[in-house]
């Protein structure tokens, strides 16, 4: 099933119904931020309430929240704004984006000739943040519009808000604070150890955490700023466009949107400006923290003068809301699945929802500790997220939608493959066995063959069952002392056998960090893998590094090197297997003697990032073997742009890296140009 849309308001009873659900929902969220409404619910809700308005305007109520600012319910507190801080009005669709526009283009004379600003929607809570010489002393909510609540307590609190400027600045911010993923998770954690109620989703999360005074633990939240105003008739900014005085504002050293994974972006035309809601809508899943919308404005400061304002919103800008990330739906029932590693992880099975174009039926509910401290339980209504390529997620449940009729998830007692004895030592359960051995050694080998460690093509999962099945096969070492006889038996043909045998031989050859990577270690992955066999070059140095040397490996967290070296150290018969059936052991370019990597070549001391989809000469790298060939060219590999970075590889569909490259100046080169520039290490 989708989300229910709410019914057509076709009489005066279920509108009035329909205008007190919306006020409560307004009030809840405002007051400790546990409205049990989505974001994307409620917005149906106030579009029908607006439609029957429209039809029946006599029966139009004085407190309905259409067009007032925060429903008319939010709190107003006694702080006059300098400037009214007023909502947005919103579109949907191409449709209506062109409808905007040719209302903006009636009031301004003409389409905007100074372009529009493109920036994120950013799903939190909006504030003004007054500065005074440089010093942060007053945080003032939206409220009505007109005057806000006084949120100074928070200061302090708000990452990217500085309390002090890095100049004498008197100036007036106004922007979005929001929890990212992180600190959402975090909070839920504080607030678990407290016995407060965990927040339902990161919005209600930031409302009722900007409220909340005398709290024994302090929440992190983030700012990015949207706009600047004078105060106290000191005429600080300077610039005739929105981007410019954007620029300023950051240049205080406050965030802004522009600083965002999405950027701050100038279009000339509202076709320009559809295509980037459509890009930016496609980079949505993989931000860190939630969007609901984009918003476009006039770029021009004297264009937005002639348009002006309506009562609650300006005409020169409007909120383009995209499709719903997050819905909510019940939990039906839990599954128990072992990964590669051995952990044992539970899998929601939700009742059915569409969420973002696609329906979603399973979510992650992350290990049996989130289980345990959020409280969740069978026939719960849960908030789904929609993440991008992963397994969408829940949060908590809404617990305030509960019927009685819950009943508890009840935890594995054995490991739900092998029926083993399970670890339960950490937060995230273990099968007993391991991976190197009993249930997860069929997926552990698999990752091992696979193009990113061994590259053992053509090993699928049904000759590694084979050979698990016939014994042949007890850990990786033993893939490299196979038989002709045994392939063969395995795969059912003497042809197949013989390409296996030379994928096998082939993969003897792999360097360090991939044969390393393949022995499946928890708390490593290519990345880490490729980080310490730089640092160590041999498998024998990494054998000989205790806890300690682990740390000073670069990307390695401090608190995981016991782990992995006690872990090391468990395999190290596997390992002897391996030295013996010839696997290599060394990292290219290394030299022992001196302990330092003599990596030369077209990209030495170079920082590089790759962004977008690869085409022609390197179509057939993946992200994993495209850092591999910086590395092995002389350059550093990174997944995210910043002043250190010295070229961009823009690919097909770049899009926020490659904004952040265009502003800080950062050398961009395109495939086939940076083909070129490491042709002699392509294979």
């Amino acid at each position: 099933m989708t989300t229910p849309a709410p019914a057509p308001l076709t009489d005066r009873a279920s509108y009035e119904a329909a205008v007190d659900t919306a006020l409560a929902a307004s009030a809840a969220y405002y007051g400790e931020g546990d409205t049990t409404y989505s974001d994307a619910r409620f917005d149906a809700l106030v579009r029908e309430i607006a439609a029957y308005e429209d039809a029946f305007p006599g029966h139009v109520r004085a407190d309905s929240p259409i067009g007032k600012v925060g429903g008319g319910v939010a709190p107003v507190g006694d702080v006059a704004h300098t400037v009214p801080m007023l909502s947005l009005g919103n579109v949907f669709s191409a449709e209506e984006l062109t409808k905007w526009g040719a209302s903006l283009a009636r009031r301004i004379g003409g389409p905007a000739a100074g372009g529009y600003a493109v920036e994120p929607k950013l799903d939190g809570a909006a504030i003004a943040a007054r500065y005074r010489k440089g010093r942060l002393v007053q945080l003032v909510g939206r409220g009505d519009g007109a005057h806000g609540e006084d949120l100074s307590h928070a200061i302090g609190t708000i990452v990217g808000l500085p309390e002090q400027l890095d100049n004498e600045a008197t100036v007036e911010i106004r922007g979005e604070v929001l929890l990212t993923q992180a600190q959402f998770e975090k909070a839920n954690e504080i607030r678990t150890a407290h016995n407060a109620k965990v927040f339902s989703n990161p919005r209600n999360g930031t409302a009722g955490t900007l409220r909340a005074k005398d709290r024994p633990y302090v929440i992190e939240t983030t700012f990015f700023a949207y706009g600047a105003v004078g105060l106290d008739s000191v005429d600080f900014l300077v610039g005739d466009t929105h981007e410019k005085v954007m620029a300023q504002v950051q240049a205080l050293g406050v965030q802004t949107t522009a600083s965002t994974e999405v950027g701050l972006r100038t279009c000339k035309t509202l076709e320009e400006v559809q295509a980037r809601v459509e890009e930016i809508s496609r980079l949505r899943p993989g931000l860190p923290f939630g969007i609901d919308g984009v918003v476009i404005k006039a770029d021009s400061f004297a264009e937005q003068e002639t348009a002006g304002f309506a009562t609650r919103h300006p005409h020169w800008a409007i909120a383009y809301k995209l499709p719903a990330s997050e819905a909510q739906t019940k939990l039906l029932r839990v599954v128990w699945n072992v990964g590669r590693t051995g952990n044992i992880a539970p899998t929601a099975v939700l009742e059915p929802v569409e969420v973002d174009g696609s329906v979603l039926a399973r979510a992650t509910l992350h290990n049996p500790a989130f289980i345990r401290d959020s409280g969740m339980m069978i026939g719960d209504t849960v908030m789904v997220w929609k993440t991008g390529d992963v397994i969408p997620r829940i949060e908590a449940p809404v617990v305030d939608l509960r019927t009685g009729e819950e009943t508890p998830i009840v935890l594995p007692e054995v490991c739900p493959k092998c029926e083993g004895p399970i670890n339960k030592s950490g937060e995230r359960w273990e099968c007993a066995g391991g991976a190197g051995g009993g249930c997860g050694l069929l997926p552990s080998l698999k990752y091992a063959a696979g193009r990113d460690q061994l590259d053992i093509d053509g090993l699928g999962v049904t000759y590694i069952e084979a050979l698990l099945d016939s014994g042949d096969v007890a850990d990786v070492a033993d893939l490299f002392t196979l038989t002709r006889e045994q392939l063969a038996k395995a795969a059912r043909s003497e042809k197949r056998a013989d390409s296996l045998l030379a994928e096998i031989e082939k993969a003897k050859a792999q360097p360090l960090n991939r044969v390393f990577c393949a022995l499946g270690i928890k708390n490593t992955g290519r990345t880490l893998s490729r980080e310490i066999a730089r640092h160590f070059h041999t498998m024998e140095a990494i054998r000989a590094a205790d806890a300690e040397s682990l740390a000073q490996v670069n990307k390695l967290p401090g608190a995981n090197a016991p782990k992995i070296a006690a872990r090391i150290a468990e395999l190290g018969p596997v390992i002897d297997k391996l030295v013996a059936a010839g696997v290599n052991m060394t990292e290219p370019g290394a030299d022992a003697a001196d302990g330092e990597t003599k990596a030369e070549g077209p990209l030495s001391g170079l920082a590089v990032v790759v962004t977008g989809g690869m085409h022609g000469p390197l179509a057939h790298l993946n992200r994993n073997a495209m850092n591999e060939l910086i590395e092995k060219a002389g350059g550093t590999s990174s997944s995210s742009v910043s002043k250190k970075t010295s070229i961009l590889v823009a690919g097909e569909g770049a899009g926020s890296k490659l904004a952040k490259a265009q502003q800080l100046d950062t050398k961009i080169l395109s495939e086939q140009q940076f083909a070129d520039l490491v042709a002699d290490y392509l294979t």
